[in-house]
């Protein structure tokens, strides 16, 4: 019987979940300084906060209730997708949400929901091909990113919808790029006209051995 072990499978998820733990072990005022996305431009803590403030969470209940999505969405769209590709994602949702909150935002941002979205909204693309819209992903896109509208609206609590409405449009986008880049990378497949290999007649090897 084959010895099971523990291998770290999704690099890129499990060392952004492990980084996240780390820094909320981090004091509030540190926490906020260099793991949050300032309403204004300062110092240089207020340039790495347009990224870092993925890793910075206000509690336990924040942390977890992220994690537990993006641990259970991330490894799959990392083996989908490829650990550099995931990470380049993530760090493009984190900057996109950092510049916005910068622009239209007086508070300070933290917190990795704007990724939990992302992640949502492109796993719901996985079956998506050039041309075609699955139900599936408008379902989502309706329940996640127009109840965020709608609690927007309708709730004045501390959670950034913002964030999650970016981080859902940014996920939804790499979807369709990722998807239209794989139909073209299948149609240059097709037009090199190259064809099938024929199988080798009965016999033919046992001839060359004789030979």
């Amino acid at each position: 019987m084959a010895k099971l072990r523990i291998t770290y499978n999704a690099p890129v998820v499990l060392t952004f979940a492990i980084l996240a733990a780390i820094v909320f072990v981090f004091p509030k005022d540190t926490r906020l300084h260099y793991f949050a996305a300032h309403p204004q431009i300062i110092d240089t803590s207020s340039y790495l906060g347009l990224v870092t403030h993925i890793l910075g969470h206000a509690s336990w209940e924040h942390l977890l209730g992220n994690f537990m999505l993006i641990l259970l969405l991330g490894p799959i769209l990392e083996e989908r997708h490829g650990s550099m590709s995931l990470l380049i994602m993530i760090l493009i949702t984190a900057l996109v949400t950092g510049l916005i909150n910068l622009a239209f935002s007086s508070n300070f941002l933290l917190g990795a929901s704007g990724v939990v979205f992302m992640m949502i909204l492109l796993a719901s693309t996985a079956n998506i091909r050039q041309g075609e819209i699955p139900l599936t992903f408008i379902a989502i896109a309706v329940l996640y990113l127009g109840g965020e509208i709608y609690r927007a609206v309708a709730s004045d609590d501390n959670v950034s919808r913002m964030a999650h409405l970016i981080g859902g449009l940014t996920g939804a986008v790499f979807g369709f790029i990722g998807a239209r880049a794989k139909s073209r990378g299948g149609a240059k497949v097709k037009d090199l006209g190259l064809p099938a290999a024929k199988p080798a007649p009965p016999g033919a090897s046992k001839a060359k051995l004789k030979a």
